[in-house]
């Protein structure tokens, strides 16, 4: 009975542990400033799953967004998840997809950490701390 109690309590381990961000990080705002973005990489190590949602003290709400081309412009559109293939990856990066920090509470700045949830539909939350980078950064300093 002892082994059949051990083996459902691994069967109730959350998958959010199979999901991991790698060098989250933000730029940083000037004064006044109400939006911000998040970047990382989130890699899979188990089934199929999709962020659904996110949020952070510092903002009001938090979009998920990609950017899609329009002719000869560039739009950043809202979208409901970012899937997360199986054993897979998926980059949020500037220019693609990517997190908004909508109506921040205050600027952010270079060298803090920002806190951030992800919620996952099928493995619970994620939550990781977002270095933020210099304003106008491509990358993660540590990519």
């Amino acid at each position: 009975m002892r082994v059949w109690l051990i083996g459902l309590a691994f069967l109730a381990l959350p998958a959010w542990a199979q999901v991991s961000a790698q060098h989250p990080w933000s730029r940083a705002t000037p004064p006044g400033a109400k939006v911000a973005a998040g970047f990382m990489q989130l890699k899979n190590a188990g089934a199929a799953d999709r962020v659904v949602g996110a949020s952070s003290p510092v903002a009001g709400r938090v979009e998920m967004h990609v950017t899609v081309r329009e002719g000869d412009v560039m739009k950043m559109r809202e979208v409901k998840g970012f899937d997360l293939p199986a054993g897979g990856s998926v980059e949020l990066k500037p220019g693609g997809a990517h997190l908004m920090l909508m109506d921040l509470k205050r600027p952010i700045k270079k060298g803090e950490k920002v806190s951030l949830t992800l919620k996952l539909e099928k493995g619970g939350e994620l939550e990781l701390e977002m270095t933020v980078e210099e304003a106008g950064a491509r990358s993660p300093a540590t990519h």
